[in-house]
Order: structure tokens, then C-alpha cells, then sequence
């Protein structure tokens, strides 16, 4: 019998590498969206600066991680849930980064005052779709607690649907009251990839709930 067990541990995820490094992914986005949030409210461009670096320095962290997860995905013959669907959380929760990091470039390169009530509910909804994330895929290793994974799931498809309409309120108002032009496109492009990080978020949600369909 022991003999056996020896035998499948060889096939089994070590510590289960997979939970352990999604995890890290969602902590580190959730940290890089919280930066975000500050540097919306930070009145010093070179200030802003160092934020952008911060959250630049996590993207990359995240890169790697999501390396990780290809790697093991490769090595592992048996996964705690389909490769395909692995795969797909990887990228969505990649994307998910990618994004911020995105919008926090976009912000200083075109050198904009993002001390705006828009950009601030935008940073906040990211950081909201973050956090549930995270809550969600903290659950996923033992899916006991399926109500709060099904919770922290139906509020990110409630924050995508407010970023929504805050950008449609934020564009409207924009085209409505500002007079120049390069400001309008500058910060329209802003509201639209911050925009997109909410939309991210709920791909990884959409794929959460997919896995526990499937497994729970």
C-alpha cells in the first residue's frame, strides 16, 4: 500500500504549486491596484513617479509568477483542474496586471492631473475587482467555502458593470466641458484601459466560476 501511495505522489502537483502561485498572482495585482488608488490621489508628478515604478516592479513580479505556472503546467502530469483551464486564469489574471500597470503608465506619460472624481471611482472599482478576485482564489484550493467564491464572483460582474457606466458618465462629461482636444483623447484613452482592467477582472471571475461548475 505504501508502496502505491509513494507511486501516485509522484503524479500529484508538489504542495500544490498551482493554488500556492495563482494566489500570489492575485495578492501581487491586488497590491499593484492599491497603488494605483494612491497615485490617482497624488497631486506630485514625481511623486506619481515613483508609484508608477512600484507597480511597474510588481508587473514584473507577476510575469514571472505566471511563467511559473506555464512551467509547472508543462511538468505536471496530473493538475488539480483542466490545463486548459489553468490556462486561461493565468492569462486573465496576467491581463488583469498588465492593465493597471497600463493605466498607471498612460497617467504619467501623458502627464495628466488624474486628481479627478472619474479616475478615482475607476481606482477604486479595480481595486474592489482585486480584492474579490483574490478572495475567490483563495478558496480554490479546498472549495469549501463555495459561497463566498459565488459572492466575491457576483460582485466583480456588479464593479464591471459600474465601471461601465462610469466611463460612459466620464466620457460624456469629458466631451462636455473640457475645451482641449489633446486632453480629451489623453484622458479618454485613461478612462478606457482603466476600464478594460475592470472587464479583465471579470474574465478571471468568468473563469473561476467555470472551474467550480465543473469541480466543486
Amino acid at each position: 500500500m505504501s508502496a502505491i501511495n509513494s507511486f501516485m505522489k509522484l503524479f500529484l502537483p508538489k504542495d500544490k504549486i498551482f493554488y500556492k502561485l495563482f494566489e500570489e498572482v492575485s495578492v501581487t495585482s491586488l497590491e499593484m491596484s492599491r497603488l494605483l488608488k494612491k497615485m490617482v490621489s497624488e497631486p506630485s508628478f514625481d511623486e506619481r513617479e515613483k508609484i508608477l515604478r512600484e507597480i511597474e516592479d510588481l508587473e514584473h513580479k507577476n510575469d514571472d509568477i505566471t511563467h511559473k505556472i506555464f512551467t509547472e503546467l508543462s511538468r505536471n502530469f496530473i493538475t488539480p483542474f483542466d490545463r486548459e483551464d489553468i490556462h486561461y486564469l493565468a492569462s486573465a489574471m496576467d491581463d488583469v496586471a498588465d492593465y493597471i500597470f497600463a493605466s498607471a503608465k498612460k497617467i504619467n506619460f501623458y502627464r495628466v492631473d488624474p486628481l479627478h472624481e472619474s479616475f478615482s471611482k475607476m481606482a477604486e472599482l479595480i481595486v474592489q475587482g482585486c480584492d474579490n478576485i483574490a478572495k475567490a482564489v483563495s478558496e480554490l484550493k479546498d472549495m469549501k467555502n463555495m459561497r463566498q467564491i459565488t459572492d466575491a464572483l457576483v460582485r466583480v460582474n456588479s464593479i464591471e458593470n459600474q465601471a461601465d457606466d462610469i466611463f460612459d458618465l466620464s466620457i460624456e462629461r469629458l466631451f462636455a466641458t473640457e475645451a482641449d482636444a489633446k486632453e480629451v483623447i489623453k484622458k479618454r484613452e485613461i478612462y478606457q484601459v482603466m476600464e478594460i482592467a475592470t472587464d479583465k477582472c471579470e474574465d478571471a471571475a468568468n473563469v473561476i466560476e467555470s472551474i467550480i461548475v465543473k469541480y466543486a
